[in-house]
């Protein structure tokens, strides 16, 4: 894991409406690839991509793997760019 992965994760569409999505709550894999005109296995893959990154993480229910958003990296590539950017809260 590390910040070129999360951005790699965060540049496909794909993977950026799968996060849109998961910030409504968890989803299992089915009920993602229902969002989308392509195969499973192409949304699996797009899972992966995420979980490797950090930026979902999934449980086992049953038969079933729940994803849901991992918030904490996406505020550390947030506080990242703030930085990047110079801004400061002087409050």
């Amino acid at each position: 894991m590390g910040i070129q992965n999360t951005l790699k994760a965060l540049a496909d569409p794909i993977r950026r409406e799968i996060l849109n999505l998961l910030k409504k709550g968890k989803m299992s894999a089915g009920e993602i690839t229902e969002h989308f005109d392509v195969t499973g296995a192409s949304i699996s893959r797009h899972l992966s991509v995420l979980k490797d990154a950090g930026l979902i993480r999934d449980e086992r229910d049953g038969k079933f793997i729940i994803y849901e958003l991992n918030a904490s990296v996406l505020e550390e590539i947030m506080l990242w760019i703030t930085d990047l950017k110079g801004e400061t809260n002087n409050d």
